[in-house]
Order: C-alpha cells, then structure tokens, then sequence
C-alpha cells in the first residue's frame, strides 16, 4: 500500500512537471533586438495615448558597476485611469502598476519580451468587481497585441 501511494505521488510530482513554465508570465519572441523593439513599444505607448514613466536599461546600470549582462531592459508604461479602478479595486494592485514589459536576449542572440498576465491580478489581489475583472481582460488583449507589435520588424 505504501508503495501505491509513493508512485502515485510521484506521478503527481512528474505530470505537474510539465505544467507551462511561468504560466503568469506571457513571452513574445522578437524578431528586433532590444534597442528597436523598446524603441518601437515607445513609439506604440505614445500614439496610443499611454503613459510613458520610464525605461530602465539594466545592461547600462550593469556597465556602470563595471559589470556585464546581456541587453536587457524595462519599459514602464500605463493608463492612469484605468489603473485608478484597479487600485480602487484593490489597493494592492499599485503593487504591479504601471504596467512592466521587459525585453531580453538571451544567451543564442533571441530577444523576447515578457510581461505579467493582468488575468493573474484577479488571483494575486483578490479582484471580484466584474468592472475590474473585465478591465483585467481587455489589458490582456492590450498587452498581447502591444509586445507582438514591439516584436515585429
């Protein structure tokens, strides 16, 4: 009987290994590198009526303390009023807004842009109001078409 339990547990164990990785994360591959697909999200953010914070560029911070990392950087960005619901929602959610795409080359030259689910929001903060939740849906579809956007030559 012991033994039935064990491999039934470990056959949990493996098929919950091969789970999506990351499965609150959503990643779009580039076919820019990073400079011109932060470049063009820029561009996208600003005719879209969004609002630009700021960009970090991780590899130039990584530079100034003499060290090294492959490019890497952080587009800040949002909608302040749809943000306001979502905080008005749930407080918590300044926490991860503004929104964040982060674009990265990893070490076989391929960039990608990563971003957090908003969907996932509706768990991390407790997001029950149906206004919220669908605010949560359309900045999915928002997002999706954004980085595809930034990623396309």
């Amino acid at each position: 009987m012991k033994k039935l339990l064990f491999f039934a547990l470990m056959m949990l164990v493996l098929l919950g290994c091969g789970a999506k990785k990351s499965a609150f994360l959503e990643t779009v591959q580039s076919e820019n590198d990073v400079p011109t697909a932060v470049a063009k999200l820029e561009a996208l953010i600003k005719s879209q009526g969004l609002v630009h914070f700021s960009t970090i560029d991780h590899k130039a911070n990584a530079l100034a303390v003499n060290m090294d990392l492959k490019p890497e950087t952080v587009v800040i960005f949002g909608n302040p009023k749809m943000g306001t619901v979502l905080m008005n929602c749930n407080p918590s959610m300044g926490l991860d807004l503004p929104l964040r795409m982060l674009f990265s080359t990893n070490y076989e030259g391929i960039t990608t842009i990563t971003y957090t689910n908003p969907e996932y929001w509706s768990l991390k903060h407790n997001i029950k109001n149906a206004n919220c939740l669908e605010i949560l849906k359309k900045a999915k579809i928002a997002l999706g078409a954004l980085a595809a956007e930034a990623g396309k030559k």
